[in-house]
């Protein structure tokens, strides 16, 4: 009987050992640039350890940092995980990698590896005006916080309640002004720990050289299944086109092909530029949940409205401004999670500054790449050695054409068609010639006058 029972309690010990080894952890790795792919990496690892039911999730970090908004939601992605998520720097966790960290329950460092140096920095390198450095300092203060309190043995081997992350610490990393009395008064430097200097103040658990070492040795999960998220070419594709560098861009071609669609009227390419440039400015953001499809059929619709007041409706009036209205309202609420535009959910003022700022770029360099390109295409631009702008001398071979339409210089006509800025003029006499505006569009049966011809061209402007 006895060995019977001592039969069962081993099968017991056997089955527990098994069911404690049968652990399965995400490993999700972060070892590009913090931005939106990062963003859209974490963001799907997340989903895929949360559905495989993870006992933990091991961040492979290897940063120098990046952009501050993705960096945020990052780390709020990671405090509001239910489950562990452990953080393994190997080589570098810098700046906007440290506030990722930071976020995560545990930090194992590679020797050698290094965290901090969060100070928020612009394209050049140069440190931003200190309300941006207010902004950070306070995301590291609050993110170190979030792990609560432990109570450790002091140096006097008295007891203490401290922060298991030291709020102070995390400051530092981003402001060289912030004094912390446990590492020294110097205000000269911004604080980067070693792998062994974070341990001894507690922002790293333990040293270890890979990956498998932090499950095996730190987790305790020998044998464990391992499932780690692998990108795929769309990941890729949509985090590229999520960048706020490269969505500015795409709403910059969005206008300038507009813009120049309006010029000269026709499916040229300036409209192909703005179509390509517009599914690839909502597709990812559709693809991501942000774009709904209220916003696609608003962006539609102006666009109808702006090809109505091109080939319909005479002039530039309502039709025209509400499509630019409806265009610039599509683009904005594309970049923010809102589900209406009277209903923004949770989404943060910092998303809504963003968000703006992307889309202000974007018409502003539409506008600058307007003027340059209307500078430089002529006779004195890009086009200055083209055949448009050669001339065609009698004495190098050319035959002259009949220059008889240089008499209604200074002739009154009305406007046979609109003029955008080309169109069709009626001359006194019934005749019909084509002719060009020198300043704002002329509406249909508008009285205009004949101010000059060049190159067998009539080139009119309105009658004040």
């Amino acid at each position: 009987m006895r060995k019977y029972f001592l039969a069962i309690a081993m099968v017991c010990v056997s089955m527990l050992i098994a069911v404690a080894q049968n652990k399965k952890v995400a490993v999700i790795n972060i070892e590009t640039e913090i931005g939106s792919t990062s963003w859209r990496y974490l963001s799907k690892g997340l989903a895929m350890a949360n559905d495989a039911n993870v006992d933990a999730v091991l961040l492979h970090l290897n940063t120098y940092g990046g952009t501050v908004e993705h960096a945020d939601s990052m780390r709020t992605a990671i405090l509001n995980f239910k489950r562990p998520v452990v953080a393994f720097i190997d080589n570098n966790a810098a700046s906007a990698g440290a506030l990722i960290a930071i976020a995560c329950d545990s930090i194992y460092m590679r020797q050698g590896a290094n965290i901090g140096a969060a100070t928020v920095v612009g394209q050049n390198g140069e440190a931003m005006p200190d309300k941006y450095q207010s902004y950070m300092r306070s995301m590291m203060r609050s993110t170190a916080q979030s792990h609560g309190k432990v109570t450790r043995l002091g140096a006097d081997s008295v007891a203490r309640s401290e922060w298991f992350r030291n709020p102070l610490i995390a400051e530092a990393m981003v402001d060289p002004r912030t004094a912390v009395p446990s590492i020294g008064d110097d205000s000269t430097r911004v604080v980067t720990f070693t792998a062994a200097e974070a341990m001894k103040h507690y922002f790293c658990e333990g040293i270890e050289e890979s990956v498998t070492g932090v499950i095996e040795h730190r987790l305790g999960y020998d044998n464990c299944e391992v499932i780690t998220y692998e990108p795929d070419f769309v990941d890729v594709l949509v985090g590229f086109f999520g960048s706020g560098a490269v969505q500015a861009l795409l709403i910059m071609i969005i206008i300038g092909g507009i813009y120049f669609e309006l010029q000269s009227p026709g499916i040229g390419f300036p409209s192909l530029a703005a179509v390509v440039a517009a599914v690839l400015y909502f597709s990812p953001l559709y693809i991501d949940g942000l774009a709904q499809s209220w916003e696609i059929i608003a962006f539609v619709l102006g666009v109808i409205l702006l090809l109505l007041e091109i080939f319909v409706i005479p002039g530039f009036g309502i039709a025209g401004i509400l499509g630019i209205v409806f265009v610039f309202v599509s683009l904005f609420f594309a970049l923010i999670g809102n589900i209406s535009p009277i209903d923004f959910g949770y989404t943060s003022s910092n998303d809504i500054v963003m968000a703006m700022l992307v889309v202000i770029a974007g018409f502003l360099l539409g506008v600058a790449v307007i003027l340059y390109i209307s500078h430089k295409i002529g006779s004195k631009g890009l086009l200055r050695d083209s055949a448009l702008n050669l001339e065609q001398r009698i004495d190098e071979g050319y035959i002259g054409v009949p220059t008889d339409l240089s008499r209604y210089v200074g002739s009154q006509a009305v406007a046979h068609t609109v003029l955008r800025p080309s169109g069709k003029v009626k001359m006194a006499d019934g005749k019909v010639i084509d002719a060009v505006s020198t300043g704002d569009f002329i509406d249909q049966g508008t009285e205009v006058s004949v101010v000059r011809y060049e190159n067998t061209q009539l080139y009119v402007e309105k009658l004040v």
